[in-house]
């Protein structure tokens, strides 16, 4: 205990070279801003897409406008066009109303023909196609016919033929003759009135008319009746 004394050294600047070393906390936090604004920049140029210059972004300011506007028009579009949609529903609607009662009014006139043509004193040859009554006139260079057929409610399709006119008459200069005019086609379910008119040569006065029921032009004969013009 009574050894040699040892020196004592003394630093006069030792504390002050221990407040000049950094906190390892600020070091950590340095270092990863560092890492941090290195990660952003790499991500930044090499995994997300490149910036947009100020031209760039500015047409692509001007491409969204127009393409909104564009979606703004169509949309307007899109309303009016629904707005025509539902009218024309609308009009489908009132139309098919109409037609259903049109349907009903013509229903309930054939059968009011019907029963006028049960009426009428039946066609004294009894043929297939019968001619209950028929009207014939002149009216300058034309023939008006006014014709009521009917047929055997036996039969299940509709009769398809044709009307043929043979009408006997004389020309103004010239000897009585008779002339063929344009067959008529008739479709004949139970009965069926047939109003028209069929040209006359020149000067041609008609005074009776032959009405003949064919089932083609030149085909077989299915009624016929004589009758005359006034």
């Amino acid at each position: 205990m009574f050894g040699r004394p040892k020196p004592v050294v003394l630093d006069r600047y030792g504390s002050r070279r221990s407040r000049a070393v950094m906190p390892r906390w600020l070091v950590l936090l340095l270092i990863g801003a560092g890492l941090g604004i290195g990660g952003v920049f790499y991500v930044q140029q090499r995994v997300l897409p490149p910036r947009l210059s100020m031209e760039e972004s500015a047409r692509l300011q001007r491409a969204y406008e127009e393409a909104e506007a564009e979606r703004q028009r169509l949309q307007g579009e899109l309303g009016k066009t629904g707005e025509q949609l539902e009218a024309a529903l609308a009009d489908k609607e009132r139309l098919s109303r109409e037609l259903a009662t049109s349907r009903e009014t013509i229903a309930r006139l054939r059968e009011d023909m019907g029963a006028l043509v049960a009426a009428l004193p039946p066609d004294p040859r009894g043929s297939a196609v019968a001619v209950r009554a028929a009207r014939f006139q002149q009216e300058g260079n034309a023939l008006t016919y006014d014709i009521v057929l009917s047929r055997d409610a036996s039969g299940k399709r509709p009769f398809q033929g044709v009307l043929q006119f043979v009408v006997a008459g004389s020309p103004i200069d010239g000897p009585e003759r008779t002339i063929r005019l344009d067959p008529v086609p008739v479709t004949i379910e139970r009965f069926e009135s047939v109003r028209g008119s069929v040209p006359l040569p020149e000067g041609f006065r008609p005074r009776q008319t032959t009405v003949q029921v064919l089932d083609r032009p030149g085909g077989t004969l299915s009624g016929m009746r004589v009758l005359y013009v006034r």
